[in-house]
């Protein structure tokens, strides 16, 4: 008969940070769970090598994902997070960092070679560098787009368009042509203009009356 052997699991996210906590303590500006989730805010500086211990001693062996966060009050208005996963353990931890416009992350792509695809979405959306990805070029959008899409102050319409010219046979810019009526809409209604009241509308009452 074979045994199933489970993969070891942790009591609690308090468990996991304490015993990686101690280890990886003095790169680290705070540990907590927030969600269900444990992050770990490590220092701008020294995020590759916190990832690095996490891979080596504490078996979280896969990078799911790296993603950006904007808060433009904030001195250092984006937060790169990354993703972490432990197949051994059946547990994953999110690890953390700040920066601004003008400073670079540290690359892992030394570390997971799928970071390079990563760190270049993060920065197409958000403007972010990361020091020592050597193909830190756009991904998602053309390569002559100005601006990065998920930044907070982005204009929700832009300022171009970009589509495919038959004629050119080529990607064009163009200006952006949005006729005025389009700019507010009732979001409440999804049948604007309808002289009967539908169920749920949180506008009816009053202005079907007024039209009668």
């Amino acid at each position: 008969m074979t045994t199933v052997h489970s993969a070891p699991k942790f009591a609690s996210n308090e468990g996991v940070i304490d015993a990686i906590g101690e280890t990886i303590s003095v790169w680290l500006d705070g540990a907590e769970e927030q969600h269900g989730e444990v992050i770990f805010t490590a220092k701008r500086d020294e995020v590759a090598r916190v990832l690095q211990i996490l891979r080596d001693d504490h078996e979280y062996q896969q990078l799911m994902e790296i993603a950006g966060a904007d808060y433009p009050d904030r001195p250092e208005r984006f937060e790169v997070v990354y993703m972490l996963l432990s197949l051994t353990k059946n547990h994953r931890v999110m690890v953390k960092c700040s920066t601004d416009e003008d400073t670079p992350v540290q690359t892992v792509t030394h570390l997971w070679p799928n970071a390079g695809w990563l760190e270049r979405e993060v920065f197409d959306m958000y403007g972010v560098t990361f020091a020592g990805n050597k193909d830190l070029r756009r991904i998602l959008t053309d390569y002559g787009f100005e601006g990065h899409p998920f930044r907070k102050d982005f204009p929700m319409t832009g300022y171009t368009e970009l589509r495919y010219s038959e004629e050119e046979k080529r990607v064009v810019y163009e200006p952006v042509e949005l006729a005025q009526d389009m700019r507010t809409f009732d979001f409440l209604s999804p049948w604007e203009g309808s002289d009967y009241v539908l169920p749920g509308d949180e506008k009816a009452g009053d202005e079907a009356e007024e039209k009668k």
